[in-house]
């Protein structure tokens, strides 16, 4: 069995688990605003924001502290790959997503 490799190895670590709810989730919310910025300029790089928002929703789905939050977190990941793959199922977009991400980056800042 290979072990995974993360891109955000001190998060991963534990440094995540310190984290609140609200920080974690502004955290996805900066991947998802890197999505949007290159979005049509550069793939590889809204590949990569891609990559490390489902990585950072994957150790919050993981943080034992939200288990009663799992279907909301859930839901944002389903929602994240709808968006990144056009909005078909959902008609999600970025900007939803951006939306509702930025709202715990407020409250992240608030409770500082």
């Amino acid at each position: 069995m290979t072990e995974s490799v993360y891109a955000h190895r001190d998060l991963a670590a534990g440094r995540w688990g310190r984290l609140s709810l609200a920080e974690q989730l502004a955290n996805v919310g900066s991947e998802v605003g890197r999505m949007r910025r290159w979005r049509g300029r550069d793939e590889r790089l809204v590949t990569g924001a891609f990559d490390r928002a489902l990585e950072l929703l994957d150790l919050t789905l993981a943080d034992p502290r939200w288990r009663d939050r799992l279907r909301e977190i859930a839901r944002a990941r389903e929602l994240l790959c709808d968006a990144a793959a056009g909005g078909s199922d959902y008609g999600t977009t970025l900007e939803d997503l951006d939306r509702y991400f930025l709202a715990f980056a407020v409250v992240a800042r608030g409770s500082r």
